[in-house]
């Protein structure tokens, strides 16, 4: 393999010169510049990586620690990172939290240690020390889907407060009257900011959110199962269910196959965060999507800036609904409630304000539900 020297003596210049040129030093005539390339290229050298982050105290790495690699969003996220790092000159190292915070504090110490020069973080909760001390330290770092209140760096996320309040008129247009959801962990923004949102959407068609339906998951689909099993177990149960990711929407999908249920003729399912098989299951899943790609891009570019010494601004894009037929899109009419587009107010409900059908999970189901009219004898099935 060869050496800094025999570049030096290919071209006929010293050492110290070649030094400049790989540098990008501007002391060297254009002329010594050409030679040192000619010479580079000629002898296929390749600078010493670790020799050359200790002279200029770069090693043009990146650093990504994502919640759940397993995950298609965060999958998607890595794959965008890495292309615009490396379009910009960076290598990228990616570390999977599996959503552990204390995994999480395995990776980022693992990659401060190894001192890449900036660090793209998906937290997967609200008090990372680790992290907190990081930033303290002046190292260059952007949150990216997620963040920690009250860290001064950049935030790079999506934005689906409208794109869910669309979704909530959808369900509500198609005769839906008892929403659920199925949460992320309380300890992460995105966690409680999507329950928020479904709740304030809601709230706007006089349609009230009760605890009961709101199911607590971890962003993984085992929880989806749990948390739409509980649902079925009311004593009236949902007649959608709403899951803040694509993971626990497949999870709710199997605990309803498990029941005997379809979608959505007895139960409707919509998701948080659009993947690409969506289109391809029984029936097509609608769902908020991000937009991923311009996420990763975006968030690289503002680490970059970072590193380079300057303050770039936070970036919200927004999310937007996909509609396939999971809440009953594209159905004949009269298969669904009520007529569409229409939320039948109760007779004491003040002008411009609806209530849900049954304000209370638990109170006696007079009659089967139009939708689900054997879904007490279901719930019993294996």
């Amino acid at each position: 393999m060869a050496a800094i020297k025999d570049v030096a003596a290919e071209a006929g210049v010293s050492a110290a010169t070649v030094s400049r040129v790989l540098n990008d030093h501007p002391s060297v005539s254009a002329e010594s510049r050409a030679r040192v390339l000619a010479a580079v290229a000629a002898l296929g050298y390749r600078p010493n990586a670790v020799a050359r982050s200790l002279r200029t105290d770069e090693t043009r790495t990146l650093g990504l620690v994502i919640s759940d690699v397993l995950n298609p969003y965060f999958t998607s996220l890595a794959r965008a990172v890495e292309e615009e790092a490396r379009a910009l000159g960076y290598s990228v190292i990616i570390g999977n939290a599996d959503e552990r915070p204390e995994l999480q504090d395995h990776h980022v110490r693992t990659l401060l240690d190894r001192r890449i020069d900036g660090l793209l973080l998906s937290p997967a909760d609200r008090g990372a020390k680790l992290i907190i001390d990081a930033v303290r330290a002046a190292t260059p770092v952007v949150f990216v889907d997620r963040w920690i209140p009250g860290v001064d760096v950049p935030v790079v996320r999506a934005d689906g407060r409208a794109a869910v309040r669309e979704l909530v008129a959808h369900l509500l247009a198609l005769g839906h009257r008892r929403p659920a959801i199925i949460a992320g962990p309380a300890a992460t923004t995105t966690g409680s900011e999507r329950v928020d949102a479904f709740r304030a959407a809601l709230g706007e068609h006089g349609v009230a959110l009760p605890e009961a339906y709101i199911g607590q998951g971890d962003f993984q689909a085992e929880s989806g199962r749990r948390a739409a099993e509980r649902f079925l177990d009311l004593p009236r149960p949902p007649d959608a269910v709403f899951a803040a990711d694509n993971l626990m929407a497949l999870g709710a999908l199997d605990a309803f196959r498990a029941r005997g249920l379809r979608v959505p003729e007895d139960i409707a399912l919509a998701a948080f965060d659009d993947i690409p098989w969506f289109v391809h299951t029984d029936p097509p899943i609608t769902a908020v999507a991000q937009p991923t790609d311009e996420l990763g891009r975006a968030a690289v570019r503002a680490l970059v800036e970072r590193i380079a010494g300057r303050e770039p601004p936070s970036v919200t894009l927004p999310a937007r609904l996909v509609v396939r037929s999971s809440c009953g899109a594209g159905r004949p009419p009269g298969r669904v409630g009520p007529p569409r587009g229409r939320v039948d107010p109760q007779p004491d409900a003040p002008p411009g304000r609806t209530e849900p059908e049954s304000p209370e999970p638990g109170a006696p189901d007079p009659v089967p539900s139009e939708r689900n009219p054997s879904a007490r004898s279901r719930r019993s099935d294996p």
